[in-house]
């Protein structure tokens, strides 16, 4: 029988300020092949008593600064996370959670979404988070998970 955790430990990694380097295509599943760089900073504390996290953002894009937060939130029963997004630049909108669990220092979160009115398959990859350079990843699939494309990297280093 599997042991259910009361508190979850995945995201203790991230706790602290961070410089973030990120990598985004500038379009997003029509083949696109051109990757724009930009700086950032985010900061990241827990919250629900350890279950739960706050990550603020501040993204440096070319076209100009804007906060977001990830806000996170452990299950206990089902031992997964959520993770949800807002923007500065929509305020009232979360977007939908993506869901999932860390396996061997590999955190894996899926959600189904749409974009351009499409239906898409989102996966989150948290990346090397026993290291001190911990990378999370971003890719979208419009096969239903057959095919991915990472559209979005952020690697991480301590401020």
């Amino acid at each position: 029988m599997e042991e259910k955790l009361s508190t979850s430990r995945d995201f203790d990694f991230e706790t602290g300020r961070w410089n973030v380097r990120h990598r985004r295509l500038k379009e997003r599943l029509t083949g696109c092949r051109e990757w724009e760089e930009f700086q950032g900073t985010s900061e990241t504390r827990a919250v629900l008593g350890g279950n739960g996290n706050v990550e603020d953002n501040l993204l440096n894009f070319p076209g100009g600064a804007y906060r977001a937060i990830a806000l996170r939130s452990f299950d206990p029963a089902s031992g997964t996370w959520a993770i949800w997004w807002l923007s500065a630049n929509a305020p009232h909108q979360l977007d939908v959670p993506v869901v999932g669990r860390f396996e061997d220092g590999t955190g894996s979160f899926f959600a189904e979404d749409t974009l351009r009115g499409e239906p898409v398959s989102i996966r989150f990859l948290w990346l090397q988070t026993d290291t001190e350079t911990p990378r999370w990843e971003q890719a979208m699939s419009r096969d239903g998970g057959k095919t991915w494309e990472t559209n979005w990297t952020m690697d991480f280093t301590r401020a």
